[in-house]
């Protein structure tokens, strides 16, 4: 996925809020929180072009290994029910389930390691065929970017529903 990790990171969050509203948690808080992790998991691409030099996929570094997220997670459903700071747990659980929805998001045709630190080994569900170039001219004409199109869609349709308009 490209443009569909934050449109995706405003439905979790608009459709999650509400049971975290009891726990203290501000709504533009809790949104900020949910939304920078929705792309939290692609600011490696700074490390990918000014250090790296692009020598690796930046699906291959930690930020993109969802055992960083899910332990994220598992952290922050155990803050919530220690009842301490429970406003601060909830902003944390709603990131790191935004970083997992990233994950699951570039697994439709992006190449994630699921099995990492364990194992290397990429997964994608579909392969997007490198017919032109530029390169992201793959991405908007493979049938996958309809997807992407759709959950923004969505995400327009949530936040006119609810905008009052």
């Amino acid at each position: 996925m490209i443009i569909a990790h934050l449109p995706a990171g405003y439905i979790t969050s608009k459709m999650l809020y509400s049971r975290f509203q009891s726990r203290g948690c501000s709504l533009k808080l809790f949104f900020w929180s949910g939304i920078f992790g929705s792309i939290a998991p692609d600011l490696d691409m700074a490390y990918f072009y000014l250090i790296d030099k692009r020598q690796h996929h930046h699906h291959t570094y930690w930020i993109h290994f969802p055992v960083v997220w899910f332990s994220m997670l598992i952290f922050s459903v155990i803050w919530l029910y220690s009842g301490r700071f429970v406003n601060r747990a909830a902003l944390s659980f709603i990131f790191s389930l935004n970083g997992i929805i990233h994950m699951l998001l570039d697994s439709v045709v992006g190449d994630i390691c699921w099995g990492a630190p364990f194992s290397d080994e990429l997964f994608s569900l579909f392969t997007v065929p490198a017919l032109y170039n530029p390169w992201w001219l793959n991405f908007l004409l493979h049938w996958s970017f309809y997807l992407e199109l759709a959950v923004i869609v969505l995400a327009l349709c949530l936040w006119y529903r609810t905008s009052g308009s």
